[in-house]
């Protein structure tokens, strides 16, 4: 019998077992995996884990970590449940905090305690979770190593804070309207995106969409901005003068959840790198596709503040740029090969 109940009226009881997920260890951990995954679940993670199907897989990703991490506490400054179109997900970022005392997916231990930043979706069917997204900020742990193998970030390089209010742990019940109000005005934003003109940033026309001082926490790479001044010089105008044609690649989750909302794709992004300047990186010309996930706080009918998993890790790696092969090289382990 499964003792942890995912069902969506449920909410304690998921965010309990995927704290229970992150605690437990050893054959504990491959039973609690057995309880609460479907047999034929599959992992869509971040380079390098990437695309892996059933639960003997998804228990090598945990027990992995977990040898690195042993003593991994989850913290969910975010938690949302709810319906994305005919589908159920549980949507969260926080992170995993833990002593770093082994190697991991060849970032170097720290000894020390250390963060791993996260944004997840697990889509759950039959009180079960049928697929994960997780979208873990390996470029942030390497920061914390004190390793940095790209251009510096022009946004700020600070720990995500949860939300201002307080209140990003949704464990009751959402006013419908307002659910739908959140996510539409999330849509409207997107559709003020598509609209740019290559030519002028206002012909987004973002100001509508926005409080003054808002707050994006972008992933490692690109980093924290405040305000439109700040959102357009430390990320929109670089990646927009490299990614003039960017466009959607289409979400598999669009939910509101009373005053937050969560958008995500598996890739939710597409464009061609035809210009200079995104992560200190000359231009290409190669096509590359983003998996970015977005999580939205609303206040008074504006976005209020944006968190953005994005797996810069992966999108660098189809530009050419091997991130963990560089990790290598500057840990005295370079690659002679041609």
């Amino acid at each position: 019998m499964n003792e942890f109940s995912l069902h969506a009226g449920n909410k304690a009881g998921i965010h309990e077992a995927l704290g229970a997920l992150a605690a437990a260890e050893g054959k504990a951990l491959n039973e609690t995996i057995e309880r609460i995954y479907h047999p034929e679940a599959r992992w869509y993670g971040s380079h390098p884990i990437n695309e892996l199907e059933g639960t003997d897989a998804i228990k090598d990703v945990w027990q992995t970590l977990r040898h690195s991490f042993p003593d991994m506490e989850r913290r969910d400054s975010i938690f949302l449940v709810g319906e994305s179109g005919t589908k159920l997900y549980a949507a969260t970022v926080g992170i995993y905090q833990s002593n770093f005392v082994a190697d991991w997916l060849g970032v170097p231990a720290t000894h020390g305690v250390a963060h791993l930043r996260y944004g997840e979706a697990h889509e759950l069917v039959d009180g079960r979770i049928i697929q994960t997204y997780a979208l873990w900020d390996l470029l942030d742990l390497l920061r914390q190593a004190g390793i940095w193998p790209i251009a510096p970030s022009l946004g700020a390089e600070v720990a995500w804070p949860p939300p201002a209010t307080a209140d990003g742990v949704r464990l009751g019940e959402e006013d419908p309207e307002q659910s739908a109000s959140s996510i539409a005005l999330v849509q409207a934003m997107h559709q003020g995106l598509f609209r740019f003109d290559q030519k002028d940033l206002d012909s987004m026309q973002q100001h509508k969409y926005w409080t003054r001082n808002f707050l994006w926490y972008g992933p490692a790479g690109i980093g924290t901005a405040r305000g439109m001044e700040g959102y357009r010089a430390h990320h929109q105008a670089p990646f927009l003068r490299a990614f003039p044609d960017r466009g959607g690649a289409g979400h598999f989750i669009d939910m509101g959840c009373g005053s937050y909302a969560v958008t995500g794709g598996w890739p939710s992004v597409q464009a061609t790198h035809a210009g200079p300047g995104w992560l200190g990186l000359a231009a290409t010309g190669k096509s590359v596709t983003m998996r970015v996930m977005d999580f939205y706080r609303i206040e008074n009918g504006l976005i209020a503040e944006n968190w953005i998993p994005l797996d810069i890790i992966e999108a660098l790696l189809q530009l050419g740029t091997d991130v963990l092969e560089r990790v290598a090289h500057l840990r005295g382990k370079p690659n002679t090969r041609l």
